[in-house]
């Protein structure tokens, strides 16, 4: 039974799962869905009932039938490599690559579809508020008098991207910034705003969950420090334990969202209470566990090689 990978080519994250499932004597197959086509291939037939499939790339070949597990870490869009791409040509291959994949019955880390809703931020928080996470007063609008009312009440607000990257090529990650008082929200208008009451943190908290354990690791925060992605704090990450209450939280978030994989970040403040921030369920993790020692490549392999009657 083969573990089937999808990912791009340079992927750090996904060399270091792969390297485990070596490890541990896994079959693989390592699948770039922006070679399709050219340089990868599939093919699946339906013959008096039975189905029967193939993808193929880099001399290496998968059965579909064969398949254990589906792993979407980072994975180009397909056609991304073609000669001459299209739209068109992208989502006939999208259909027919995924389209195939649904008809295994390999589990998913994480099935497309769950993935798909668990990246629209308005539907997190509400999961995470009905999982029982705390979770800061948040407003996504359109309406600039809303806005600064909103500014008004908690007088201390970020804010951030509803999708999480900004258009163009490469993609950026856009930071939470704090908002003055004074702001002018007439903007608001011209695009759906993020607003969220700012959490004076003590230390970022990073909690990646694989199946059924959490790993959580923690790095201080300086005063006044709004997004522990940029700038040099000085601290690293260091393992710490998942209090009970947010365990529990995390367990009930992933079963209603459907996820085997989730990277949760929080924002511990001076109480020591962890704010749900957003879960990314598609998260790395590599620069966690070379700072932290803690073992999730190892597990990810694991959960993917596990054979399931």
């Amino acid at each position: 039974m083969t573990v089937l990978v999808l990912t791009c080519k340079a992927d750090v994250t996904a060399d270091m799962v792969v390297a485990e499932l070596h490890e541990q004597g896994v079959p693989l197959v390592r699948f770039d869905p922006g070679d399709l086509p050219g340089g990868a291939a599939l093919s699946v037939e339906y013959v008096r009932g039975e189905f029967r499939g193939y993808l193929s790339s880099g001399g290496r070949v998968a059965s579909m039938q064969g398949l254990r597990s589906v792993w979407i870490r980072r994975p180009s869009e397909p056609v991304a490599h073609a000669p001459e791409p299209s739209d068109w040509l992208s989502v006939e291959s999208a259909h027919a690559l995924y389209g195939m994949l649904d008809c295994t019955r390999a589990r998913w880390m994480n099935h497309p579809s769950a993935a798909a809703k668990a990246r629209r931020k308005p539907w997190q928080m509400r999961i995470a508020y009905l999982s029982g996470f705390p979770v800061p007063a948040t407003l996504l609008t359109t309406h600039p008098a809303m806005a600064r009312q909103f500014a008004e009440q908690y007088r201390q607000v970020v804010v951030k991207s509803v999708s999480g990257k900004s258009p163009g090529e490469p993609p950026m990650a856009l930071p939470t910034t704090l908002v003055p008082p004074d702001a002018d929200f007439s903007g608001v208008a011209a695009a759906p705003t993020l607003l969220q009451r700012y959490i004076a943190k003590r230390a970022d908290i990073r909690l990646t969950s694989v199946g059924d354990r959490h790993f959580a690791a923690r790095k201080a925060a300086e005063p006044g420090q709004v997004d522990g992605r940029y700038g040099d704090t000085g601290h690293e990450w260091q393992p710490v334990e998942v209090p009970a209450q947010i365990a529990r939280a995390v367990e009930t978030y992933k079963k209603h969202a459907e996820l085997a994989y989730g990277a949760f970040d929080f924002a511990e403040d001076s109480t020591g209470t962890w704010w749900f921030l957003e879960c990314n369920q598609g998260g790395q993790f590599g620069f966690v566990e070379l700072e932290t020692g803690l073992p999730i490549a190892r597990t990810v392999a694991s959960w993917l090689g596990a054979e399931v009657s």
